[in-house]
């Protein structure tokens, strides 16, 4: 799992599995640097109509995207200073696509501008993930005092989900989660409001636990002592564990006549991962 962002703006990953990232819900920032990863340029201009207000006065755009595919690079400015966008095609090399948005970065004038990633899947797709944590850390640290936030859009799959889960924090840097996972979470939060409480204040410490576990088939005890200074008891821990099998996280094991044993060769890290984003975008841990 990543380290949270120490610099000086936030990265929130906004997720979907139901349709298209959420990246640019909410207020319309006054000025942006968008990276398009999967839209074409006209059509996301075009989407900016459907957003609250009338569009930000003062846009970048950085295309990278398959609608570009064999373009020549090139930047231009359209007449007015609105709008300039610089067209990279694909594939195209990440270090180009970051030193691209920098350079848009460094040349707004005035309110430091938002900086929004489309969506990310396109990247995490058919690379490595050595090759795409360098621009992760860009998004993250790259731009100092000379963005407002950035906000990264991101189709959730399968087949991306532990590069996504490995890039970045679920607790720290994701701030919407549009995913059948969340319905679970409601569900668990209606239906159980006591083991919905345990999951969300000791979630954390289950994932620990569960990580340095070495045991296939534990009890909430044996799992509770691979942990370094708990604030849990093994009692909370195993409800929390508890919850867990509900969301669909973790399995138990046979039918046991005494303490509840848990089938951690069925552990699903990535739904982890997920239930970890759902607690922080829905208000986090107590």
């Amino acid at each position: 799992m990543a380290t949270p962002s120490e610099s000086d703006y936030g990265v929130t990953v906004r997720l979907s599995a139901t349709g298209q990232p959420p990246a640019r819900d909410g207020p319309v920032p006054d000025r942006v640097v968008s990276v398009l990863f999967e839209t074409g340029i006209e059509e996301w201009r075009r989407g900016w109509r459907r957003s609250p207000g009338t569009g930000p006065s003062q846009e970048a755009i950085v295309a990278a995207s398959d609608t570009t595919r064999g373009a020549t690079a090139t930047t231009q400015v359209v007449p007015g200073g609105r709008l300039a966008y610089t067209v990279l095609g694909a594939p195209v090399d990440l270090d180009r696509v970051a030193v691209a948005v920098s350079e848009h970065v460094d040349g707004v004038r005035g309110t430091a501008p938002t900086v929004i990633v489309d969506d990310l899947a396109p990247v995490l797709t058919g690379r490595e993930r050595a090759d795409v944590e360098p621009f992760a850390e860009t998004l993250r640290e790259g731009f100092g005092g000379s963005v407002n936030d950035v906000v990264v859009g991101c189709t959730y799959r399968p087949e991306i989900a532990a590069d996504l889960g490995a890039l970045f924090d679920p607790i720290e840097e994701v701030g919407r989660v549009d995913h059948p996972v969340r319905d679970a979470f409601d569900r668990l939060r209606r239906e159980d409001p006591t083991t919905f409480g345990y999951v969300r204040r000791h979630w954390f410490e289950a994932w620990e636990g569960i990580r340095r576990c070495d045991r296939n088939y534990p009890q909430s005890r044996q799992v509770h002592a691979a942990l370094e200074q708990p604030a849990t008891t093994p009692r909370t821990l195993g409800a929390t564990l508890s919850g867990l099998v509900r969301l669909g996280v973790l399995e138990t094991w046979g039918d046991t006549v005494g303490p509840t044993r848990y089938d951690l060769t069925a552990y699903d890290a990535d739904r982890m991962w997920l239930v970890g984003a759902a607690i922080a975008s829905s208000g986090g841990r107590d």
